[in-house]
């Protein structure tokens, strides 16, 4: 079963930094993309950045200049640099993941168990 495992979350400042970390694992042949999401109660799980294979960001305009996604050099790690966080960057973030499953031969997309992320002073 793959897997995904967020770390790095937790409580900071306004104008603090965090770096969340995201390591996949398991039955992996390869992984396409992954991803940031973010969630606040009451509300609909939105893309917070995402990276390709190919190397292409894409980022919300909420966060663009702030955030850098980037992958780690074994593929299977994605990290979300935070950079100037504001309270509206409060939420639960998922980590998100499209891979080709070594063992089924299926893609999909597998997700995170989330961590949480408070910007508060």
């Amino acid at each position: 079963q793959v897997q995904l495992v967020e770390s790095g979350g937790g409580l900071v400042q306004p104008g603090g930094s965090l770096r969340l970390s995201c390591a996949a694992s398991g039955p992996i042949f390869s992984i396409n993309g992954m991803g940031w999401y973010r969630q606040t109660p009451g509300k609909q799980r939105e893309l917070v950045a995402a990276i390709r294979s190919g190397g292409d960001n894409h980022y919300a305009d909420s966060v663009k200049g702030r955030f850098t996604i980037s992958r780690g050099n074994a593929k299977n790690t994605v990290y979300l640099q935070m950079n100037s966080l504001k309270p509206e960057d409060t939420a639960v973030y998922y980590c998100n993941a499209d891979v080709l499953s070594a063992s089924s031969g299926y893609r999909r997309d597998y997700w995170g168990q989330g961590t949480q992320v408070t910007v508060s002073s």
